[in-house]
């Protein structure tokens, strides 16, 4: 699995300490450290589950105890452990608790099962050993079987998401001592080993080789040049008795030319092995306890993604003797993998299997011995080419999207029996189950033996409750399936039923990854979605793909040039219109599905993009601290003249659904800069940031508590000192934590959306871990349904005035919430007029008429809804004359307004000292309205722009007289004033 890198947002520690070359304990992780407990929100208990998937990602280790039946567990390089439920036959993950200061935890590079005390457990736990990690690694470790957990923090990093990660197990527990653990380390760190059952560990500074492979040395990133170093560690447990330190332990190294030690003298001295081969890497090392020899299965490369060529050893550890027993030897053009998955059958200790490393294509293979390498069988032999003769089947009934949508040509079929299979092991208890790990999923047989006696058994995938996928975006729309789903690797898919694992992902293109998805607030079945795939196995194909029907099905669009990653895109309102900001290519604009796009101006590449969730005009944008918005569909960008937004750090914006304007940011960097909540009511034009949240990740919105009239928020953000989910019904005012310390789950929330139809109910991306969800608001009192009005506000003074426009102020109401904005009214006899909504206490008139006595007033509203008693009016008169462009001017006024329409007025003066024989009008709506009738003038519209001449018979005016007409209009969301109306004399 492709893996996405990540800030940290909390710096919560674990308490430890680093002596030399010794660390010792540390107490469970607890709270996140932060403010004082006084200023933390309130919290929920609440049940959180995943989203069903299974799978999704790579599973570089499965552990099987040797002696109590049943008890297995498995590790992944991003999702952390897991334990297997027997009775259920799933999954249990164990690693939840790790939150944000500790992320890298969630990268599990060994586990070990001990086999003396089988319910305690430890973690080799460590992301990244390059600076994409900023913690170092640590040893977890367990007394009930992974339920609870302290660690010990190490001096140096571990690399469960680095090259190298399924070669192992490189962490042990003596099977006679079990007080002593050794743990192979990476990058030059050798050997290290406890004498307490891991609470502190030393370097054996005896060990002579710390392994000196990297894939790349020269890689800049730090990745590639990664050393996996001393790769596993397997002990002879008839070299001991019960209490006492086994003598003989065998140790494998990233070395191509010394790649196995020995000690036996319990680890005091190492030697090479003699007469070892040369030339690969050992992945694994296998001790038959019955017969004294060990099985090497090597390759050319690391892993998990490459290797070329690979041979399969074994020792006769009492001789000495080596004897290569590979199905097909290095020096064979028929190799053209490396071998890696190896496991005994610990009841028939002669039958040994062993898998490809990696092999593309046609599939990957696994090969069985029963007579201790001898002889092998395959999983799959050629017939006449390109048929294939198989001794097994699939069913992939409960998991059918493993098949990638993909309907290849023989000798490749669908689903693939795997890749990167580093793990194949035997159950010790039961020589019909193997379990082994792909890049996709956990597969399995229970009726393994078949193989030998000429039936054919069934794999299966048993991955149940394992979820690994990492999110990285979420919609739920107001209709249709409850949950559709961006992901990494997998692409994402239409969630119908939440227990239920989807039949397929995206297809018709299929997407490596889905980077973004959006949906059309007002005509939901209409989705959009932009990702990334190998462009040069499909040149035809585009970055872009449109649903009609809730994601059900797609259809691809057309794309710019040079565009190689979907970045992010944004639907209209209506879905009439689409904006796309791809990732290195300009922001780009198109009306209907994606036939056409033009590159919108005013905005950079490398914007974020979002849509306002009312008005399908409207788009915005947000980039280094400049937020953008668009009122011609994306065709222009602005920047706005909002301040003090993060500039540095990932940042997330959503806009409100059913209010148009209304915009919600989270992110940032707080050591760079500002990180937090910020929120607009005015379409970006200012932002007021939060109080009381130091840092965030992400924000979204689900259906109102009852009684609310704005919508649940949800955010993943540090509030009052603790880093969690929480939720807010009253605007930001006050939250609840709704996860707790048992589900912090690393680095989540670079994908966050509540439902629309289900109040409470938040949806939740993680980064290896899948989607999880919780149906939130049972366990707290929300607060009061606000009843209380904000108090009137000041009387407006009016200033600035000139012939057609003024600026009002006044002094701001007060709330017990908060006031969310004010309505500006003009008085008109029985019906007063609304001119415009402000979020501050200002507002500017535009379009008036030269020399003219008007009255207006002002009304709060807060975010429930409840009004303010009008204030006093103002009344001014318009300075006289105005614009004299061309000789005459125009007054423009809504005479009349109902939901969906209006009657418009416009006034036509002359203005110059001799007569005028006609006149041409002109305008832009601000908010897209369309003229459907007009008297007194003939009319055209093109677009938002309005041009208007005079009739026959009212186009000659004489100075200073005045002539009018009128018009009727529809409009959406909003009915705002053209900022400017203009009149040229004919």
């Amino acid at each position: 699995m492709r893996r996405r890198l990540v800030g940290v947002l909390a710096a919560s520690a674990l308490a430890c300490a680093v002596a030399g070359a010794a660390a010792t304990g540390a107490a469970a992780q607890t709270a996140p450290a932060g403010a004082a407990a006084s200023a933390a929100p309130a919290a929920e208990a609440n049940d959180w589950k995943n989203v069903r998937i299974d799978g999704g990602g790579f599973v570089p280790g499965i552990v099987f105890n040797q002696k109590e039946k049943n008890l297995v567990y498995a590790r992944t390089d991003i999702g952390g452990a897991y334990r297997w439920e027997q009775s259920g036959k799933r999954w249990t993950p164990l690693l939840d608790w790790v939150g944000w200061d500790k992320w890298g935890y969630n990268g599990v590079v060994s586990l070990a099962t001990d086999p003396v005390e089988t319910n305690r457990v430890y973690v080799a736990a460590g992301m990244y050993t390059n600076d994409w990690d900023p913690n170092k690694g640590a040893i977890l470790r367990s007394a009930d079987k992974g339920e609870t957990w302290q660690a010990t923090e190490l001096p140096f990093k571990l690399g469960g998401n680095m090259p190298g990660r399924g070669m192992g197990e490189r962490l042990a527990v003596d099977p006679n001592d079990n007080r002593i653990l050794y743990l192979g380390a990476p990058d030059g760190n050798g050997l290290w080993r406890s004498t307490d059952k891991g609470v502190t560990w030393a370097k054996v500074a005896s060990f002579p080789n710390p392994g000196n492979y990297a894939a790349d040395p020269g890689d800049p990133n730090g990745y590639l040049s990664h050393r996996p170093g001393v790769v596993w560690v397997t002990f002879d447990p008839t070299s001991a008795t019960a209490g006492k330190a086994t003598q003989k332990i065998y140790v494998g190294v990233a070395d191509k030319e010394n790649t196995v030690y020995g000690s036996s003298d319990g680890g005091a001295t190492w030697t090479r092995l003699a007469g070892q081969p040369t030339g690969h890497i050992a992945h694994k090392g296998v001790l038959d306890h019955t017969s004294g020899t060990l099985y090497i299965a090597t390759s050319d490369t690391g892993g998990p993604y490459d290797g070329a060529k690979g041979d399969v050893w074994k020792l006769d550890t009492k001789t000495g003797a080596w004897t290569r027993i590979s199905p097909i030897p290095s020096s064979s053009a028929d190799d053209y993998f490396g071998y890696s998955g190896l496991t005994i059958d610990r009841r028939n200790p002669g039958t040994i299997m062993v898998a490809t490393q990696v092999s593309w294509w046609p599939d990957a293979i696994f090969f069985r011995s029963t007579d201790a390498g001898a002889t092998w069988t395959r999983i799959w032999d050629w017939s006449s080419y390109p048929n294939r003769t198989k001794r097994y089947t699939m069913d992939i009934s409960s998991a059918p999207w493993l098949t990638f949508g993909a309907n290849p040509q023989p000798p490749e079929e669908a689903p693939k029996l795997g890749w990167m299979n580093e793990s194949v092991e035997i159950d010790p208890f039961d020589s019909d189950r193997m379990m082994y790990g792909t890049g996709a999923t956990i597969y399995g047989t229970e009726d393994l033996t078949k193989w030998d006696t000429g039936g054919t058994f069934t794999i299966k995938p048993m991955v149940e409750g394992l979820e690994e996928t990492a999110v990285l975006d979420l919609i739920s729309p107001p209709s249709g399936a409850p949950l559709v789903s961006a992901l990494g690797d997998i692409g994402g898919f239409r969630h119908t039923d939440l227990a239920k694992v989807p039949a397929m992902m995206f297809t018709a293109p299929t997407f490596t990854s889905t980077t973004g998805l959006d949906y059309a607030e007002t005509s939901p079945n209409i989705m959009v979605r932009a990702g990334n795939f190998t462009d040069a196995d499909r040149p035809n194909d585009s970055h872009v793909a449109f649903s009609t029907d809730g994601g059900a099905n797609w259809f691809q669009g057309t794309e710019p040039g040079g565009i190689n990653e979907g970045g992010t895109v944004a639907a209209a309102a209506d879905g009439s219109r689409f904006v796309w900001a791809p990732k290195g290519v300009a922001v780009h604009h198109a009306v209907g599905y994606g036939n056409n796009w033009t590159a919108s101006a005013g905005i950079p590449t490398g914007a974020v993009v979002e849509s306002d969730r009312v008005n399908a005009r409207r788009f915005y944008g947000f980039s280094a601290g400049k937020f953008y918005a668009s009122t011609d569909g994306g065709a222009t960008f602005t920047a706005t003249a909002a301040t003090g937004l993060p500039a540095e750090g990932n940042v997330k914006f959503k806009a409100v659904p059913g209010r148009e304007g209304h915009l919600w940011l989270a992110g940032g960097d707080a050591a760079k800069g500002a990180s937090g909540i910020w929120r607009s009511t005015d379409g970006g034009a200012s932002f007021t940031r939060l109080p009381g949240i130091t840092s965030a990740v992400n924000v979204g919105f689900g259906k109102a508590a009852e009684g609310r009239g704005y919508q649940a928020l949800y955010a993943v953000a540090t509030i009052g000192g603790v880093t969690g989910v929480f939720r807010s019904d009253d605007t930001g005012a006050t939250w609840v934590r709704v996860n707790d310390d048992r589900h912090q789950y690393g680095n989540m929330g670079e994908a966050l959306t509540g439902d629309p139809r289900i109040y409470g109910r938040v949806y939740l991306g993680t980064n290896g871990r899948g989607i999880v969800y919780a149906d939130t608001g049972g366990g707290t009192t929300p607060p009061d349904d606000d009843t209380t009005d904000p108090s009137k506000p000041g009387r407006p003074t009016a200033s600035a005035i000139t012939s057609t426009g003024a600026t009002l102020t006044w002094t701001p109401s007060t709330d017990d919430v908060g006031v969310e904005g004010y309505d500006v009214y003009r008085e008109a006899g029985a019906t007063d007029v609304k001119v415009g909504s402000s979020s501050s206490a200002s507002f500017a008139l535009t379009g008036l008429t030269a020399d003219t006595s008007s009255t207006y007033y002002v009304v709060a509203r807060d975010a429930a809804g409840n009004t303010s008693a009008a204030s006093d009016p103002v009344t001014f008169t318009t300075a006289p004359g105005g614009s004299t462009d061309g000789g005459c001017t125009a007054a423009y006024k809504v005479a009349h307004s109902w939901p969906g329409g209006f009657q418009g007025e416009v006034t036509v003066k002359n203005t110059g000292t001799t007569a005028i024989t006609g006149w041409t009008v002109k305008w832009t709506f601000p908010d897209g309205q369309k003229i459907t009738q007009l008297w007194s003038g003939v009319h055209t519209q093109t677009g938002a722009d309005v041009t208007v001449e005079n009739a026959g018979w009212n186009g000659g005016l004489n100075a200073g007289a005045s002539t009018a007409f009128g018009f009727g209009g529809s409009w959406t969301g909003a009915n705002g004033v053209p900022a400017a109306v203009t009149c040229t004399a004919g």
